[in-house]
Protein backbone atom coordinates (compact mmCIF):
# COMPACT_ATOMS: atom_id res chain seq x y z
CA UNK A 1 0.00 0.00 0.00
CA UNK A 2 1.76 3.51 -0.84
CA UNK A 3 1.80 6.03 1.06
CA UNK A 4 0.20 10.23 0.54
CA UNK A 5 1.49 13.00 0.08
CA UNK A 6 -0.67 14.22 3.50
CA UNK A 7 1.31 11.74 5.63
CA UNK A 8 4.36 11.59 7.48
CA UNK A 9 7.74 9.29 6.78
CA UNK A 10 7.29 6.24 8.62
CA UNK A 11 10.13 6.28 11.68
CA UNK A 12 12.75 3.63 11.37
CA UNK A 13 16.20 2.84 13.12
CA UNK A 14 18.18 0.19 11.40
CA UNK A 15 22.05 -0.04 11.41
CA UNK A 16 23.97 0.86 7.88
CA UNK A 17 26.64 -1.94 6.64
CA UNK A 18 28.80 0.65 7.97
CA UNK A 19 27.84 0.00 11.38
CA UNK A 20 26.07 3.16 12.05
CA UNK A 21 22.95 2.82 13.51
CA UNK A 22 20.75 5.28 12.10
CA UNK A 23 17.37 6.54 13.66
CA UNK A 24 15.13 9.03 11.17
CA UNK A 25 14.30 10.66 14.35
CA UNK A 26 17.86 12.06 14.16
CA UNK A 27 16.97 13.64 10.54
CA UNK A 28 13.53 15.60 12.29
CA UNK A 29 15.74 18.71 11.61
CA UNK A 30 16.94 18.25 7.92
CA UNK A 31 15.83 17.40 4.51
CA UNK A 32 15.95 14.19 3.26
CA UNK A 33 16.50 12.00 0.05
CA UNK A 34 15.51 8.33 0.84
CA UNK A 35 15.81 5.79 -1.97
CA UNK A 36 14.91 2.34 -1.79
CA UNK A 37 16.37 0.08 -4.59
CA UNK A 38 16.49 -3.60 -5.83
CA UNK A 39 19.47 -6.02 -5.50
CA UNK A 40 23.26 -5.15 -5.35
CA UNK A 41 24.09 -6.04 -8.91
CA UNK A 42 20.99 -4.41 -10.07
CA UNK A 43 22.38 -2.00 -12.80
CA UNK A 44 19.27 0.15 -12.78
CA UNK A 45 19.76 1.00 -9.67
CA UNK A 46 23.80 1.16 -9.57
CA UNK A 47 23.56 3.68 -11.96
CA UNK A 48 21.25 5.60 -10.18
CA UNK A 49 23.23 5.26 -7.05
CA UNK A 50 26.32 6.48 -8.64
CA UNK A 51 24.67 9.94 -10.30
CA UNK A 52 23.38 10.60 -6.31
CA UNK A 53 26.59 9.87 -5.30
CA UNK A 54 28.45 12.32 -7.66
CA UNK A 55 25.96 15.30 -6.55
CA UNK A 56 26.01 14.48 -2.64
CA UNK A 57 28.40 17.05 -1.42
CA UNK A 58 27.04 19.49 -3.63
CA UNK A 59 23.47 18.81 -1.89
CA UNK A 60 24.36 18.31 1.39
CA UNK A 61 25.98 22.13 1.28
CA UNK A 62 22.14 23.05 0.38
CA UNK A 63 21.22 21.17 3.43
CA UNK A 64 20.10 18.06 2.07
CA UNK A 65 20.92 14.21 3.29
CA UNK A 66 20.65 10.65 1.73
CA UNK A 67 20.31 7.33 3.13
CA UNK A 68 20.06 4.53 0.79
CA UNK A 69 18.33 1.04 0.99
CA UNK A 70 18.86 -1.60 -0.70
CA UNK A 71 17.34 -5.30 -0.66
CA UNK A 72 20.38 -7.30 -0.89
CA UNK A 73 21.87 -8.90 2.63
CA UNK A 74 24.74 -6.98 4.30
CA UNK A 75 27.29 -9.36 3.38
CA UNK A 76 26.95 -9.15 -0.07
CA UNK A 77 26.79 -5.21 0.43
CA UNK A 78 29.91 -5.58 1.71
CA UNK A 79 31.98 -7.65 -0.87
CA UNK A 80 31.09 -4.86 -2.79
CA UNK A 81 34.28 -2.03 -3.46
CA UNK A 82 31.59 0.11 -5.08
CA UNK A 83 28.64 -0.07 -2.33
CA UNK A 84 30.93 0.51 0.55
CA UNK A 85 32.31 3.58 -1.43
CA UNK A 86 28.21 4.69 -1.10
CA UNK A 87 29.63 6.15 2.86
CA UNK A 88 29.66 8.40 4.00
CA UNK A 89 25.73 8.39 2.95
CA UNK A 90 23.64 6.05 4.94
CA UNK A 91 23.14 2.58 3.33
CA UNK A 92 20.74 0.41 4.74
CA UNK A 93 20.37 -3.53 4.01
CA UNK A 94 16.85 -4.99 4.32
CA UNK A 95 16.74 -8.24 2.94
CA UNK A 96 13.36 -8.52 4.79
CA UNK A 97 12.11 -6.02 3.11
CA UNK A 98 10.73 -4.23 6.67
CA UNK A 99 11.41 -0.94 5.69
CA UNK A 100 10.40 -1.25 2.12
CA UNK A 101 6.80 -2.79 3.53
CA UNK A 102 6.59 0.72 5.61
CA UNK A 103 7.12 2.64 2.89
CA UNK A 104 4.98 1.31 0.28
CA UNK A 105 7.15 -0.22 -1.91
CA UNK A 106 5.84 -2.37 -4.39
CA UNK A 107 6.60 -5.89 -6.14
CA UNK A 108 5.42 -5.97 -9.57
CA UNK A 109 6.62 -8.59 -12.49
CA UNK A 110 5.35 -6.58 -15.85
CA UNK A 111 7.02 -3.09 -14.70
CA UNK A 112 10.44 -5.22 -14.60
CA UNK A 113 10.33 -7.81 -16.93
CA UNK A 114 9.28 -4.73 -19.53
CA UNK A 115 12.34 -2.63 -18.10
CA UNK A 116 14.76 -5.72 -18.26
CA UNK A 117 13.33 -6.42 -21.68
CA UNK A 118 13.59 -2.98 -23.11
CA UNK A 119 16.80 -1.32 -21.24
CA UNK A 120 18.65 -4.30 -19.23
CA UNK A 121 21.26 -4.27 -22.42
CA UNK A 122 22.12 -0.74 -22.58
CA UNK A 123 21.90 -0.26 -18.80
CA UNK A 124 24.28 -3.16 -18.08
CA UNK A 125 26.63 -1.72 -21.04
CA UNK A 126 27.06 1.92 -19.26
CA UNK A 127 27.07 0.22 -15.93
CA UNK A 128 30.31 -2.12 -16.87
CA UNK A 129 31.97 1.52 -19.15
CA UNK A 130 31.69 3.51 -15.39
CA UNK A 131 33.06 0.15 -13.29
CA UNK A 132 29.47 0.02 -11.49
CA UNK A 133 28.63 -3.99 -10.83
CA UNK A 134 26.13 -5.67 -12.45
CA UNK A 135 25.47 -9.16 -11.84
CA UNK A 136 22.49 -11.64 -11.12
CA UNK A 137 20.41 -11.85 -7.63
CA UNK A 138 21.77 -13.63 -4.62
CA UNK A 139 20.63 -14.69 -1.29
CA UNK A 140 16.93 -14.19 -1.58
CA UNK A 141 16.80 -11.14 -3.33
CA UNK A 142 13.63 -10.50 -5.75
CA UNK A 143 13.60 -9.99 -9.33
CA UNK A 144 10.03 -7.95 -8.77
CA UNK A 145 10.77 -5.22 -6.60
CA UNK A 146 10.71 -1.69 -8.10
CA UNK A 147 12.51 1.43 -6.77
CA UNK A 148 11.37 4.30 -5.17
CA UNK A 149 12.26 7.27 -4.11
CA UNK A 150 11.15 9.98 -1.24
CA UNK A 151 11.59 13.81 -0.64
CA UNK A 152 11.07 14.63 3.03
CA UNK A 153 10.93 17.96 4.75
CA UNK A 154 12.17 18.48 8.28
CA UNK A 155 9.28 17.59 10.95
CA UNK A 156 9.49 13.83 8.48
CA UNK A 157 7.04 15.94 5.87
CA UNK A 158 6.64 13.35 2.86
CA UNK A 159 6.63 16.15 0.50
CA UNK A 160 7.44 13.92 -3.12
CA UNK A 161 6.87 10.20 -3.16
CA UNK A 162 7.96 8.55 -6.41
CA UNK A 163 6.92 5.05 -6.76
CA UNK A 164 9.14 4.34 -10.31
CA UNK A 165 6.67 2.78 -13.42
CA UNK A 166 9.86 1.18 -14.92
CA UNK A 167 13.27 0.20 -13.46
CA UNK A 168 14.46 3.58 -15.32
CA UNK A 169 12.11 6.06 -13.54
CA UNK A 170 13.52 8.04 -11.07
CA UNK A 171 13.14 11.36 -10.03
CA UNK A 172 14.98 14.28 -11.75
CA UNK A 173 18.20 15.49 -10.48
CA UNK A 174 17.41 18.64 -10.83
CA UNK A 175 13.75 18.53 -8.89
CA UNK A 176 15.92 17.03 -6.00
CA UNK A 177 18.17 20.49 -6.30
CA UNK A 178 15.17 22.58 -6.44
CA UNK A 179 13.95 20.88 -3.48
CA UNK A 180 17.01 21.29 -1.48
CA UNK A 181 17.06 25.05 -2.37
CA UNK A 182 13.31 25.57 -1.17
CA UNK A 183 10.71 22.93 0.01
CA UNK A 184 8.00 24.65 -0.58
CA UNK A 185 8.38 23.96 -4.03
CA UNK A 186 6.00 21.19 -3.88
CA UNK A 187 3.57 22.88 -1.62
CA UNK A 188 -0.05 22.95 -3.38
CA UNK A 189 0.98 20.45 -5.77
CA UNK A 190 0.26 16.92 -6.62
CA UNK A 191 2.90 15.49 -4.81
CA UNK A 192 2.41 11.92 -6.25
CA UNK A 193 2.99 12.84 -10.02
CA UNK A 194 6.47 12.48 -11.54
Amino acid sequence: MSLHNTALAPLFEKKDIFGRQINLEDYKDKKLLLGFFRHAGCPFCNLRVHALTKVHEKLKAKGLEMIFFFESKESVLLRSSFHQEVSPIPLISDPEKEIYGKYGLEENSSKSTKSIITNFVQQAIKAKLKGIPVHMMRDGESINTIPAEFLIDKGFRLKKLHYSKSLTDRLDLDLIEQFADDSSIFDDKDQNAA
